[in-house]
C-alpha cells in the first residue's frame, strides 16, 4: 500500500507527499483515506501537496483488480475514499499548493486541480484518460474542470483523452506556474510560505465565497443529479471498462463493444 508523507518544509506550512512509487504514486485506499484524515486535523496555513519519484500520481489503483470483483471495489475506492479525500481538500479552510513533481493523471489530475494553485515541473504531462478506459467521470469532477478551463478545453481534455504537457496546460489555465526540475520544490515553498504570511481570516473568507459562488452556479435539478449519479455507477459495471483498464495497462488498443 501507499503512505502519505509529512514534513513542515516552513513555519505554518505544511507538505503532503504521495508515495507509492511501484505503481506511480496511484491512489489506494491507505493513501486517500490518510489525506481525508490529516486534511481534516491539520490547521497549517498553507499545505503543499506533491508526490514522490519524480510523479505526482497515475490516479486510481484499479488495475490489478479481479474481474470477479471489479465493479465493486472500482467502485468502492472511487466513491468513498477518493470523494472523502477531495471533499477534505475543497474544505480545508486556507491555502493548499499542488507542486506537480511529474505526470497527473486521471484523479491524481483531479487532485491537483482540487488546489487553489498549481505549479507544474517543466517536461510533464497532465491527462485525463476517462475515454480510453470507458469510465463516465463524475459531474462534480467535470465541473471543476469547467470553472478552470473552460467548455472547450474540459472537452478536449475528457474527449479526447490525450495528454497534454506542462507548457500547454499553462496556457489553457490548469496550471498557474511551469518551473525547472531544479526549481520546483523551492518555488513552491516560496509560493506557500507567501500564503501562509497573509491575512488567514480573508485567505478563509475569500475561498468561502469562491466555493459557494461556484456551487450556486452550478446547481442542478435533483433529478437531474441523481440521473448523473446512476449513470456514473453503472459504467462501473460495463464490461468496456474492463476491456479499457486492461488494454490500457497492456499498451495495446481497446476492443470496445459498447456495453
Amino acid at each position: 500500500m501507499g503512505e502519505v508523507l509529512v514534513d513542515e518544509p516552513a513555519d505554518g506550512v505544511v507538505r503532503l507527499t504521495i508515495s507509492n512509487p511501484e505503481k506511480r504514486n496511484a491512489l489506494d485506499h491507505a493513501i486517500l483515506d490518510r489525506l481525508a484524515e490529516l486534511l481534516t486535523g491539520l490547521d497549517a496555513r498553507c499545505v503543499i501537496l506533491t508526490g514522490t519519484q519524480g510523479m505526482f500520481s497515475s490516479g486510481y489503483d484499479i488495475g490489478e483488480i479481479p474481474d470477479d470483483v471489479f465493479a465493486e471495489e472500482a467502485e468502492k475506492l472511487v466513491a468513498h475514499p477518493f470523494t472523502a479525500a477531495i471533499q477534505a481538500l475543497e474544505a480545508y479552510p486556507y491555502a493548499t499548493v499542488a507542486a506537480l513533481s511529474g505526470h497527473a493523471i486521471g484523479g491524481g489530475l483531479e487532485l491537483a486541480i482540487s488546489c487553489d494553485l498549481r505549479i507544474a515541473r517543466e517536461g510533464i504531462l497532465l491527462g485525463m484518460p476517462p475515454a480510453k478506459l470507458g469510465l463516465v467521470y463524475s459531474h462534480t469532477g467535470l465541473r471543476k474542470f469547467l470553472s478552470a478551463i473552460g467548455e472547450p478545453r474540459t472537452r478536449e481534455l475528457f474527449l479526447l483523452g490525450r495528454n497534454i504537457d506542462a507548457r500547454t496546460a499553462l496556457a489553457w489555465g490548469l496550471v498557474n506556474d511551469v518551473v525547472g526540475e531544479h526549481e520546483l520544490a523551492e518555488t513552491a515553498l516560496d509560493v506557500a510560505t507567501e500564503l501562509a504570511s497573509n491575512a488567514p481570516l480573508s485567505i478563509a473568507g475569500n475561498k468561502r465565497v469562491l466555493r459557494e459562488l461556484l456551487a450556486a452556479s452550478a446547481a442542478l435539478d435533483p433529478d437531474v443529479e441523481r440521473e448523473l449519479i446512476e449513470l456514473r455507477r453503472a459504467c462501473f459495471e460495463s464490461e468496456d471498462l474492463r476491456e479499457g483498464v486492461r488494454a490500457f495497462a497492456q499498451k495495446r488498443p481497446a476492443r470496445w463493444k459498447g456495453r
